[in-house]
């Protein structure tokens, strides 16, 4: 079957019946809909999600998988995965990778449709062929600054280059040989003509081909010569029967560019529509950037987990789902905005809440010895795995004489509202028993080393004959069977909402958080820990959400992350605005 550009049909065509959709509304969708009804593109949605395997992909790029695919997904459509591999010298197959892993980590499929512009070379160049043929291309020898100097600005006009009108003759040759490697890099570019008065910028005589003598990942060394962003992109959506080219808002002055070139050349004709990018608070999603922290080792690589890469953020423990639904509220928009960080970490909050199994973890230790319970004896004791859930079930959890809690649940001399432990003062252990401070040990340095208790055996399961109330409930290890780890907390890799507003004299690396990585070693956690499979998410009461770390976590021995804490403020805003 052959297409409308009489070449062999790359894609299967759409049913064209959309799936019944629940989804908000938005520009997009509306689009799409009126589309549909009207009949044009016969009925089909065909997106594409066309990476650049220059890097990793960060959370930005979700929210535009999650748009192509899921577009795609709702409206009985199709999505190709298609690499924009027209830059070789920044390319490497290790990104392919990485960003095949990441698609698919989202819960998304391409469907064996998977396309490079590379694919398309031979069938470029004949276009750009074309265009010299049209009278619409020319080879120009001004250097890059000089092409520079001669665009103009946004108030002043461009100057037309000496070489806009050679002969189509001498274009074309010059431009066959541009493709046999004879000239140095730099010293010509194949433009295309259009006008260099145009108030938008982009239209005034770009590049089409450049002059690159780098080796590509796929082509090797077939070619010297490759195709600049503006013209690839437009002809592949083309080849490829895409209909609704979805694109970041920065690309909104380039769309009279990509018609331009699909007009000229007469070719099928899909529609670009713009949607404003991901912004986030306290996040940098500049893919040079990211790549700086990286080679210069302020992050331990693009997974590190303070990193907003795809990769970053799922070892950090977030789920695919979170991120769907994230997209998904924050919607697409034509105007930019910030959103704050809080509500991602909401989204990753309430999937957890339901998915997560609640272990007791003690992060800071303090030795606890309930004097009243019999030496050498210990009991288990049933533990809810998610109050949430209750097909989680229970756990058993050992309890003897000696225990550890958290160092912040004691204080000697406490402050008013403070409901934990404190000499003469009782709370409930979590799932075990009343305990009351009857004393405690200092080191020489007056530190707080061992707090002596008492407990009601009465009150097992966390309530008493008398009905008696206590105010504050407390976690616990046994100290004979928690087993020591490493935990480590993130936090924000930066220390002000936008770390690219920068003055003069500053660099977004001024703003990096010191504490965005803290690590702790003797934590104490209950044994079901110890054998905690890498990548597993669980929540340590009280404490947060973590992960099992899926790098450096060994059998038996996990080092556990962070993802994220149990506050969550942006619950609080959203029920105050409820009322």
């Amino acid at each position: 079957m052959e297409n409308v550009n009489g070449q062999a049909e790359r894609t299967e065509q759409g049913s064209g019946e959309a799936a019944v959709s629940t989804a908000p509304p938005n520009f997009i969708r509306t689009i799409i809909r009126e589309d549909l009804k009207t009949g044009k593109y016969q009925g089909r949605v065909h997106t594409r999600f066309p990476p650049e395997p220059n890097g990793y992909l960060h959370i930005g790029h979700a929210k535009s998988i999650c748009l192509n695919f899921g577009l795609a997904r709702e409206f009985g459509g199709k999505t190709n995965l298609r690499y924009d591999d027209t830059n070789p010298a920044k390319e490497d197959v290790e990104y392919v990778e990485s960003i095949e892993e990441d698609v698919r980590w989202l819960g998304f499929d391409w469907e064996g449709r998977k396309f490079y512009a590379s694919d398309y070379f031979e069938q470029l160049y004949e276009y750009a062929v074309q265009l010299i043929k049209l009278g619409m291309a020319y080879v120009c020898d001004l250097s890059p600054d000089e092409i520079r100097e001669y665009r103009g600005t946004l108030t002043e006009p461009g100057k037309n280059s000496p070489y806009r009108d050679r002969s189509v003759a001498e274009n074309l040759d010059l431009f066959e040989r541009m493709r046999k490697g004879e000239f140095a890099e730099g010293s010509r570019v194949l433009r295309a003509r259009i006008d260099m008065a145009s108030p938008n910028l982009n239209m005034r005589d770009p590049a089409i081909y450049r002059i690159k003598k780098v080796e590509h990942h796929r082509t090797g060394d077939t070619w010297c010569i490759y195709p600049m962003y503006d013209y690839a992109h437009c002809i592949s959506d083309s080849i490829e029967g895409i209909t609704h080219s979805i694109c970041t808002l920065e690309f909104e002055d380039h769309r009279p560019l990509y018609d331009w070139f699909l007009d000229q050349l007469g070719i099928y004709h899909p529609q670009q529509i713009e949607f404003a990018r991901l912004n986030l608070s306290y996040t940098l999603l500049s893919k040079r950037k990211l790549l700086q922290l990286v080679t210069e080792k302020h992050v331990s690589g693009w997974d590190d987990p303070r990193m907003p890469t795809i990769t970053g953020i799922r070892r950090r423990g977030y789920t695919p789902e979170s991120i769907r639904t994230f997209a998904e509220i924050i919607g697409v928009a034509k105007r930019d905005s910030v959103v704050d960080i809080q509500l991602l970490e909401h989204c990753l909050r309430e999937d957890l809440n339901q998915r997560a199994p609640r272990r007791m973890a003690v992060l800071n230790p303090l030795r606890v010895v309930i004097d009243n319970y019999p030496e050498g004896e210990f009991e288990e004791l049933d533990a809810v795995n998610n109050p949430e859930d209750p097909a989680m079930g229970t756990r058993k959890v050992p309890f003897g004489r000696e225990l550890y809690i958290e160092r912040d649940d004691f204080r000697e001399d406490p402050p008013k509202q403070f409901h934990r432990l404190s000499p003469g003062r009782e709370v409930r252990l979590r799932y075990a028993y009343f305990v009351t401070c009857t004393g405690l040990e200092k080191n020489d340095q007056g530190e707080v080393t061992t707090l002596h208790c008492s407990y009601d055996p009465a009150s097992r399961g966390g309530g008493t004959p008398d009905g008696r109330k206590v105010k504050g409930t407390i976690h616990w290890v046994s100290a004979a069977h928690a087993f020591n780890a490493t935990v480590r907390l993130y936090d924000s890799l930066f220390t002000r909402p936008d770390p690219q507003a920068t003055t003069e004299g500053e660099s977004f690396l001024d703003y990096l958080n010191p504490d965005s990585l803290r690590v702790l070693t003797g934590c104490k956690l209950e044994p079901s820990l110890a054998e905690a499979e890498p990548g597993a998410r669980l929540q340590f009461e009280r404490n947060g959400y973590f992960v099992a770390d899926s790098v450096d976590s060994k059998p038996g021995v996990p080092v556990f992350n962070r993802t994220v804490a149990l506050r969550d403020s942006w619950a609080k805003i959203e029920k105050k605005i409820g009322g």
